[in-house]
């Protein structure tokens, strides 16, 4: 079966770059590996480009290697460059795509000289990016247009199936405020629990499409989390990135206010995971909720980074990881999940594909928990947002969404900083005191 090439958003931030900034930047697409950001790169030189060459630092030739060895003749690299790779570069209508950048250092600092050059333009894909191996002893170069490439969301992943109607229907419903009916309600629910079981992961997705199978689905999930976990091993040789992310998923479902660094490994100090954060941030396989102190526009200025909460980047993998228990995630429990018929509460579910949903519509992650007056309870706001010069508290639930005692406490506590409050559930849409109840699937069109 010939590889599908989805449709992807991202490729209309790639057109723009080209257009307004490729005279004086190289374009540096970022992400976790297996999101296809080679893919998209290339797809995109095909269609908007003369003639591309695409040099895969994983895959590539010692020749071609050695050609960074001396930049100094550029006249020469190019030429050598084409003999090599069969393929004519023409001035200002050629791209070269420097794919998996992070494993070739010396190619990424060339890109200084190879866009004040002008002749051609350029694309970077790359992950773990800002690790210390792959940024050691070179000069970072400023001439990079930076983008961030997510899995694919809802949307996406509704086109790859042949489905151009659910989403503009999800829209409208939303835009006028409309509740969906029982019927039309339990279909996109239906689709949107499909999404969450498949994931974003272009390779699940092709594997759904063409096997139409969710234990083989599973399969290659397990294979991704296997290369992430192997990918965590390069940036922590003690095994403990991995380890966190293991058990991301029992610290959600232990509905804890902070990453539990015990549930990982006994023993370990705050101190060594604060150093491997930053990398497994990098490698874009995970997302960070931190704790806001002080709720607000300003949350980034003042957020306590000693309390966060970690997520997956992906659902599909989420699902994977959370069944990890048994060899393969059998087709009984997906079925189960499909029709909501799973015993099990599923709120640490859905709270870590709103997170990701929140993500990849360009919002930092920050939540707020605050102790009772009157007794030991701990209030928690799962999601904060910031629209403007007010803040959009979020609760997520996958049970009862009439009991929301968290957010009413916060909004009368913070009354003249709150925006819209929403209660993110499983039901039709509702308004209903102030508060939009929004199904789950209308999120990514908030």
């Amino acid at each position: 079966m010939e590889k599908l090439v989805f449709r992807r958003k991202i490729y209309n931030e790639i057109s723009e770059w080209k257009e307004k900034r490729s005279d004086r930047y190289a374009l540096l697409i970022k992400g976790a590996r297996r999101v296809g950001k080679s893919t998209i790169a290339e797809e995109f030189a095909k269609n908007e480009f003369r003639s591309y060459i695409l040099i895969d630092f994983a895959h590539t030739s010692k020749e071609i290697i050695e050609l960074f060895d001396d930049m100094y003749n550029l006249d020469f690299f190019f030429l050598q460059l084409q003999q090599f790779t069969g393929t004519r570069l023409y001035e200002k209508e050629s791209v070269i795509i420097f794919d998996e950048v992070q494993l070739f250092p010396k190619a990424r600092q060339a890109i200084k000289y190879l866009v004040a050059d002008g002749r051609y333009k350029y694309i970077e894909t790359g992950s773990l990016l800002s690790i210390k191996k792959n940024t050691k002893d070179i000069l970072i170069p400023s001439e990079e247009h930076k983008i961030s490439m997510y899995p694919m969301d809802f949307e996406e992943f509704l086109w790859s199936i042949d489905d151009e109607m659910t989403a503009d229907t999800i829209k409208v419903l939303l835009k006028n405020k409309k509740s969906a009916g029982n019927a039309m309600h339990r279909n996109l629910m239906r689709k949107f629990r499909l999404y969450m079981l498949i994931g974003g992961m272009p390779q699940a997705i092709e594997s759904y499409i063409e096997h139409n199978n969710l234990q083989v689905v599973d399969e290659v999930k397990r294979e991704i989390v296997d290369l992430y976990e192997e990918d965590f091993v390069k940036i922590d040789g003690t095994g403990l990135a991995g380890d966190i992310y293991d058990t991301i998923p029992a610290n959600l479902s232990n509905n804890a206010s902070r990453y539990v660094l015990s549930n990982a490994r006994e023993g370990t100090r705050e101190s060594h995971v604060r150093e491997l954060i930053p990398d497994m941030l990098s490698s874009f396989t995970i997302n960070i909720a931190y704790r806001a102190n002080n709720p607000g526009v300003g949350m980034s200025l003042e957020k306590d980074t000693s309390r966060y909460k970690l997520f997956l980047s992906d659902i599909g993998l989420f699902i994977t990881l959370a069944f990890k228990d048994k060899k393969y995630t059998e087709n009984i429990i997906y079925n189960k999940l499909l029709s909501d018929k799973l015993e099990a509460n599923l709120g640490y579910v859905y709270e870590n594909v709103v997170a990701q949903m929140l993500i990849t519509k360009g919002n930092n992650l920050f939540y707020y928990t605050m102790e009772s007056e009157t007794s030991n309870h701990l209030y928690e706001i799962d999601f904060l947002i910031s629209v403007g010069d007010k803040i959009c508290p979020i609760e997520v639930k996958s049970g009862n969404y009439r009991a929301h005692k968290s957010l009413d406490v916060f909004c009368e506590k913070f009354s003249k900083r709150i925006g819209d409050k929403y209660v993110i559930h499983v039901k039709d849409y509702k308004w209903e005191n102030g508060i939009h109840y929004i199904p789950v699937y209308m999120v990514p069109f908030l």
